[in-house]
């Protein structure tokens, strides 16, 4: 029986054509495979000795031929046909693809990313996965060792399906990028996404409802490339909350901390250490923090460590962890420790799923804030540099959003209320008696004067909001009359 092998990923290949051989197959290889195997000493076939035809159109046309195909479509009871014309089994394919998405994120010409285009090896695959019953179809070097014991004891249904499987979702995952690359829009009129299972999850938002993590293809992002050092499995809500935290603190180049609860934060603050800012964020509200998911922009040390084990924490991320920290918290063995290997940046499509449909947006990743003073007075220094944290903040907020904060740390947030004046409301009665000198920032703009004088009630000195209403001016005179500074941002962060 021959196995023909054609790969671009030539990992593992050696031990496997060896395998192989020593199981009785006879080798057939293309190329850049047919060399690696002869230089490595392995008896092996050049595909056009096979064929008895050369390769053609510089290498474009080599198995696209009726004596490679009838090997991998014949099924078993065709075997009477396929020797009487001659022609012989391929009971093992293995390969895989051309690296055209690679190619393409390298800057590669539409000439150079056409070449990569592989059309024979997909061709291949397909015909051995739908012919599985009597061809091995193997794509993933990391399957050649289940492959060859299989090969030994005699690969079952099962073991075939699933290579069968696996062979048509590479091929598919292939041609979507290809058709996405082709169609040079952001949103095209066929949308593609390909999800690979990291996976299985407990269970859903709830218990009866089943899930599983799965990764987009040729994309990254800081959790799924992150490290758990101790604890539980990741849940599904744990992933939501852990996303929305690392998204957050990921907008601060100072040490910053924050605390999320239900995907929103409950404590968010800065400070010239990791330890001052999980203190502030912790003090921010020290109720909601009970249960929730806290996040560092700074290695976690000790101190801070210890800080953190004084109260009940399902996750904790950070870009490292020292030793002292890992020893303090290793006791709480239910506690997951997430060493995030890089911050949450650069653009990505949102998706949100309806029944039968599927809304797709640009993240909200950009902030292109044109800040402009509308009032009299202006922001003093110290409240310019507040009124830029609780804007970073209120964009993280689920609308309506308001943030209450002063020195750098949040001291009110209004969450999802269904009108900004009792998100507001919500906000600086958390706050209290700390709201004054506060600002108070708006992830939409105010359509009534109403929470420009509650704040002012409450002692806020400055407001930021993105301005655009029909009645920006009622806000404005509220404001002077008042005594506040507001500043316009141009900019709407509405997060439904």
């Amino acid at each position: 029986m021959w196995a023909l092998l054609s790969v671009w990923d030539k990992r593992g290949l050696l031990p496997f054509a060896q395998g192989l051989l020593d199981l009785g197959f006879r080798l057939l290889a293309t190329g850049g495979t047919h060399r690696a195997l002869a230089e490595a000493g392995l008896p092996v076939t050049y595909i056009s000795d096979f064929t008895g035809f050369p390769e053609i159109l510089e290498g474009r046309v080599k198995t696209l031929h009726p004596k490679v195909h009838a090997g991998l479509l014949a099924r078993p009871d065709q075997e009477g046909e396929l020797k009487a014309l001659g022609l012989e089994r391929i009971a093992v394919l293995a390969v895989n693809l051309y690296p055209f998405q690679k190619t393409v994120a390298q800057g590669a010409s539409f000439a150079e990313a056409l070449e990569q285009i592989d059309i024979g090896g997909p061709a291949m695959l397909r015909a051995a996965a739908k012919n599985h019953l009597a061809v091995l179809p193997v794509c993933d070097p990391e399957d050649y060792p289940q492959v060859l014991e299989a090969l030994k004891a005699g690969p079952t249904p099962e073991f075939r399906r699933e290579l069968a499987r696996k062979a048509f979702a590479h091929t598919a995952a292939y041609d979507a990028a290809i058709a996405e690359w082709l169609s040079q829009e952001e949103f095209p009129p066929e949308k593609f996404l390909v999800l690979k299972r990291e996976a299985p999850l407990r269970y859903g938002e709830n218990p009866h409802q089943k899930a599983a993590l799965y990764r987009v293809a040729g994309e990254k992002g800081p959790l799924l490339e992150a490290e758990i050092l101790q604890g539980k499995a990741m849940s599904f809500n744990n992933y939501l909350d852990a996303e929305a935290a690392w998204n957050l603190v990921s907008e601060f180049a100072e040490p910053a901390c924050v605390a999320v609860k239900h995907q929103n934060p409950c404590g968010v603050a800065l400070g010239e250490t990791p330890l001052e800012a999980y203190r502030k964020a912790h003090e921010a509200d020290p109720v909601s923090i009970f249960g929730g998911i806290v996040a560092l922009n700074r290695p976690l040390d000790g101190p801070t460590a210890e800080a953190m084990g004084e109260v009940f924490l399902e996750v904790i991320l950070a870009p490292d962890f020292t030793q002292e920290a890992l020893a303090l918290l290793g006791r709480k063995k239910n506690l997951r420790l997430i060493r995030v290997p890089f911050p949450a940046a650069g653009p990505y499509l949102d998706l949100r799923r309806l029944r039968g449909g599927v809304l797709l947006q640009e993240a909200d990743t950009e902030d292109p804030v044109d800040l402009k003073v509308v009032t009299q007075k202006a922001p003093t220094e110290a409240e310019w540099a507040d009124l830029r944290f609780a804007w970073r903040v209120v964009k993280h907020v689920r609308s309506n959003a308001i943030v209450v904060a002063k020195g750098g740390q949040t001291l009110g947030i209004g969450v999802g209320q269904t009108n900004r004046y009792a998100a507001a409301k919500h906000a600086l009665k958390s706050a209290g008696e700390k709201a004054q000198g506060a600002v108070l920032a708006s992830d939409a703009f105010f359509p009534f004067d109403d929470v420009v004088r509650l704040a002012a009630d409450f002692g806020v000195a400055a407001l930021i909001q993105p301005g655009g209403s029909v009645r920006d001016e009622e806000s404005i005179r509220a404001a002077d009359a008042l005594g506040l500074a507001m500043v316009f941002t141009g900019v709407r962060h509405f997060k439904h």
